[in-house]
């Protein structure tokens, strides 16, 4: 049998930050300052959901002059499903955790 392993918490946060509005493109960057994640730990997570369809990428299109196109990125149909599944699954307990210990 296959496990199933559950995205990384940065990664979770990613796709249910995306979520909110499914259908509107975001920038890196963008979602960097929203959830606090720096630009060496988001570029990667886009990357990898992006390779496994969870993601489309694109890149703008309307570029004020003197600045770059920059990507932009929107959940795909198999993206919605996993954050669909990330925003109802209970968050996992670590093990060994000690409910309701207060320590000394």
């Amino acid at each position: 049998m296959t496990r199933v392993r559950r995205p990384s918490a940065q990664t979770t946060a990613v796709v249910l930050a995306l979520a909110e509005k499914p259908a509107t493109w975001r920038y890196g960057y963008e979602l960097c300052q929203q959830l606090d994640i720096k630009p060496g730990s988001m570029y990667p997570i886009l990357i990898r959901l992006t390779d496994r369809g969870l993601l489309e990428a694109g890149w703008e299109t309307d570029v004020p002059a003197g600045r770059p196109p920059r990507h932009l990125y929107r959940l795909t149909g198999a993206g919605r499903a996993l954050a669909a599944g990330l925003a109802a699954a209970p968050t996992p307990r670590p093990t060994g955790a000690r409910v309701g210990w207060q320590g000394a």
